[in-house]
């Protein structure tokens, strides 16, 4: 059907206001949508700055853990001082020393003086009772034998307020007419004190210890 120009003017006029008011209906509540809920703009961070939910360029968590328990003080758990550590261990290796230190010349008295202040008078007793057991004391004499011990500390087996227990490998090198042996001998050895006041007050073998 051939429309008159009229008719066409008025059907162009038509589409026109059909087409502005569809695209009316489509932008505008996008648009409205968009600026009523703003998506959150990100904090400014000043030039220079880390922000602070980011990691620390190089230094990676471990090593900020590791860093952390370096500045923890343990001995503010410990009923002592490092201070306390160190002369209580001095007093131990210094006694394991003298211990499986002697010569088939001295008597129990002399045996026994070169430890000095370093045990207790019931140790002391024991020790000397030990070392005149006539089996022992005429072997010793016989064999003309000559000992010198060393000791190391491996480990803090117990403590508490006034008694430490360490475990020492102490070793001995055994001159004798029979000639020259080494060997070595894990002890439980217990201190006792405070401060920089030690006595060693027993020595067993590490072993009886796990009986």
């Amino acid at each position: 059907m051939d429309l008159s120009p009229g008719q066409q003017k008025a059907m162009f006029v038509v589409i026109v206001i059909v087409l502005g008011v569809l695209g009316y209906y489509l932008v505008v509540p996008a648009v409205t949508h968009s600026h009523g809920q703003p998506r959150a703009a990100a904090s400014p961070t000043p030039t220079g700055a880390t922000p602070a939910s980011a990691p620390t360029p190089g230094v990676p968590a471990a090593a900020a853990s590791q860093a952390a328990a370096r500045d923890v003080n343990i001995y503010s758990w410990l009923p002592f001082t490092r201070q306390d550590l160190a002369a209580a261990a001095a007093v131990t290796v210094r006694f394991s020393v003298d211990y499986d230190t002697f010569s088939y010349t001295e008597d129990a008295a002399g045996y026994i003086s070169q430890m000095g202040g370093l045990i207790t008078g019931q140790l002391a007793a024991t020790l000397s009772s030990a070392y005149q057991i006539p089996g022992v004391a005429n072997l010793r004499t016989s064999q003309k034998q000559v000992s010198t011990g060393t000791a190391v500390i491996d480990s803090l087996r117990a403590f508490g307020p006034s008694s430490m227990t360490f475990i020492v490998t102490a070793g001995q090198r055994l001159v004798s007419t029979r000639g020259a042996t080494s060997g070595s001998t894990q002890y439980a050895v217990t201190v006792t004190g405070s401060g920089s006041n030690w006595q060693v007050s027993d020595i067993e073998l590490e072993s009886a210890g796990d009986l």
